[in-house]
């Protein structure tokens, strides 16, 4: 927002106060990540079609953030620049949080008539909008770090950002199993559901209502109001070419998120239906009478349990070593620490896949830990070097059309080759959910070596 020499350094506190918000945003996206399949499964969705209900999140993304974020760099309020976006996104993104679990309630208000498939259409309806949500509020927060902190903060800073996201992971998935363990209660998944939507509200209201954005003198103001502008004018396609031809880096940068994402994603969106599946050989449940879908009930409960202790020590993981990978990044340089990371988390994946059991698997998502703590910052780290000041918004948003494109290709092509992968087990159907961890890890491959052809900027 204003020169490098009006920014101020942040202390370790300041840094872990600024990251209570993106705590509240990754405590509300884990829970969605884990639940959403067993729930839209359990309403009649095929692997393919929860595939196209995923697609919220990369659609969303794909149009969300950029209009967020260049609305966010052309927004100047006594609230600031960024908080408004933080706010309404949070608050939206919890109501449908709420409400998602409830479909099939909210299904029956419509007469005992109604068409079977309208649960599913309402939980798809609440999906997509706490996707939006989540990507309304998620653009302008990663914006606050240019906005209001020294480029040699850059790194940290994403890197605390990395820490309160393995942290809100880990509390999120943990808390279920962890009241199962400790007080033998199952946490049913309309209560789970309401957790992270108050998790959402509260911790963005707090960074709201105690982080200080950067005031400019009026005429820095100006100034950035006409740079705003100026951006605003252009088309979208003008203002992604003006990005791309930046540097001939930022397209290797933006290269190394879209492979990078389409193997987190074949992750994310599976990891929970593979362990459910093939690690707990639990049919596919979809098109199975309600009295045959009950007789896996108790199974499935533990099946979903032992999918969030895998997320939570994937997280926990993330959450160790995020400040410790940002200073390690300090020394050895952000490309060759990536680079590094991305191949673990690819050998983690093919781990999981060749040796499905819980030694193998808990061991593997702990392994795939790293590569996610190092995506959640590093390349961050990298593009900022090439963000011009006034247009830190804007330059996120499209820069998260590399996070949520290749999420397409996952959520259309990967899972329509896994609900046509199909194979008899018991007498009952089933789907190879393990070949998404093969696909993924080669993906993880090919980002790996972009990354190493990067040249960084030096500051």
């Amino acid at each position: 927002m204003s020169s490098e020499d009006n920014l101020r350094r942040f202390t370790s506190l300041q840094l872990l106060n600024f990251c209570i918000g993106f705590f509240g945003l990754q405590f509300a996206w884990q829970m969605r990540i884990i639940l959403s399949g067993p729930l839209t499964e359990s309403l009649g969705a095929s692997p393919l079609l929860y595939g196209l209900i995923w697609l919220a999140g990369p659609v969303t993304g794909i149009v969300v953030q950029p209009i967020i974020g260049a609305l966010s760099d052309n927004t100047f309020t006594k609230f600031g620049r960024r908080v408004p976006y933080l706010f309404f996104g949070a608050l939206f993104g919890a109501i449908g949080l709420i409400l998602l679990p409830k479909s099939e309630f909210l299904s029956g208000l419509f007469g005992q008539n109604h068409p079977t498939w309208l649960a599913l259409f309402i939980a798809a309806v609440f999906i997509w909008v706490i996707d939006a949500c989540v990507n309304a509020a998620q653009g302008p927060y990663r914006a606050l770090v240019p906005d209001n902190m020294k480029k040699s903060q850059h790194a940290i800073a994403n890197s605390y950002l990395s820490f309160a996201i393995g942290l809100g992971s880990v509390v999120a998935a943990g808390t279920a199993p962890f009241l199962k363990w400790a007080f033998n209660y199952q946490m049913s998944v309309d209560a789970q559901f309401t957790m992270a939507g108050i998790a959402f509200i509260l911790g963005m209201l707090w960074t709201c209502f105690t982080f200080r954005e950067n005031v400019p003198s009026k005429e820095v103001m100006i100034e950035k109001k006409l740079e705003a502008k100026k951006c605003a004018s252009k088309s979208f396609v003008e203002n992604v070419k003006e990005f791309l031809s930046t540097s001939p880096e930022v397209g290797k940068i933006c290269l190394v998120q879209f492979f990078a994402w389409i193997g987190l994603m074949s992750l994310m969106i599976f990891f929970t239906q593979y362990v459910v599946h093939i690690l707990y050989q639990i049919p596919n449940t979809a098109d199975l009478a309600p009295n045959i879908i009950e007789t896996f009930a108790a199974k499935q409960a533990e099946a979903q349990n032992f999918s969030s202790i895998c997320f939570a020590f994937f997280n926990l993981i993330c959450f160790i070593i995020a400040i410790p990978i940002a200073k390690m990044a300090e020394i050895r340089g952000n490309k060759s620490v990536h680079a590094v990371s991305l191949l673990i988390m690819a050998l983690a994946y093919l781990l999981m896949a060749c040796q499905p059991n819980k030694v193998t698997i808990l061991a593997g998502m702990g392994l795939a830990g790293i590569g996610w703590a190092s995506t959640l910052a590093l390349p961050f780290a990298m593009l900022s070097k090439y963000i011009k000041e006034g247009t830190e918004g804007s330059a996120m948003g499209i820069f998260n059309i590399f996070i949520s494109a290749p999420q397409v290709l996952v959520c259309t092509l990967l899972a329509w080759f896994i609900n046509k992968s199909t194979f008899v087990q018991d007498n009952y159907i089933n789907n190879h959910y393990d070949y998404a961890f093969l696909f993924g890890a080669l993906m993880l491959i090919i980002s790996a070596f972009i990354t190493m052809s990067v040249k960084e900027k030096e500051e």
